[in-house]
């Protein structure tokens, strides 16, 4: 499960990404509400955890932004602020969780799980259509030609990624930000190991390289069917 951690404090988050990476999250880190915004809407995201005092956008304008733009990732408030109209204020704004500092790291990564399901619950499958691929992002699972492609997580991650934007080069530097995360160490050579794996796997011909600059899928625009 990938997580976005939009918080400023620093030791917080740095123990908070310690605690959840251990707990199997993978996540990225935004300090300020500016950078978690851009963060929100072009990553792809299973929860976002908020606070509600950043610098250069506060969290409750964060939220109702991401949710006007028609955004509708599970968001759970981190914050101090605990009164009563605090709370109603965060839920109003589109939140759908909201916890308290200082908090039991128990019932954090608790509540985490619960919004996880019922996004589960939620969520309506689409299968996205490439040429004579589909793919179906919820199970990893690529379909060609009636025959059945499991594909690792990261696979999946930046098949997805190419396919939302074909047509457009996908850079090296954004295919790392977005399949491997922000913070990730991930180099150059890793990504083109991954271009090769899906070649391999899936025989795309249409899979692009702009010599020092990174890959897009060569056809016409997407389309989207419901399962």
């Amino acid at each position: 499960m990938k997580l976005l951690l939009v918080d400023d404090e620093s030791k917080l988050v740095e123990a908070l990404s310690h605690l959840l990476k251990k707990n199997g999250f993978v996540v990225d880190v935004a300090m300020d509400g500016e950078t978690g915004i851009e963060m929100a809407c072009t990553g792809v995201y299973d929860i976002i955890i908020l606070d509600r005092m950043l610098p250069y956008l506060d969290g409750i304008s964060l939220l109702k932004e991401f949710r006007r733009l028609g955004h509708n990732t599970p968001v759970l408030f981190l914050t101090a602020k605990d009164t009563p109209d605090d709370r109603a204020e965060g839920l109003n704004a589109g939140a759908d969780d909201y916890l308290v500092k200082p908090f039991f790291t128990v019932e954090l990564v608790a509540r985490l799980h619960a919004l996880a399901r019922r996004q589960n619950k939620e969520i309506v499958d689409t299968l996205l259509i490439f040429d004579d691929i589909i793919f179906d992002p919820q199970r990893a699972q690529v379909t060609k030609q009636g025959k059945v492609i499991l594909l690792t997580l990261k696979e999946s991650q930046l098949l997805e990624l190419l396919i939302r934007n074909q047509g457009q080069v996908v850079t090296k530097q954004r295919i790392i930000e977005k399949v491997w995360g922000y913070n990730s160490d991930a180099e150059e050579s890793t990504i083109n190991i991954y271009i090769h794996y899906l070649r391999k796997k899936i025989n795309i011909s249409n899979l692009k390289t702009v010599r020092g600059v990174g890959y897009y899928l060569q056809k016409n625009k997407i389309s989207i069917a419901a399962n």
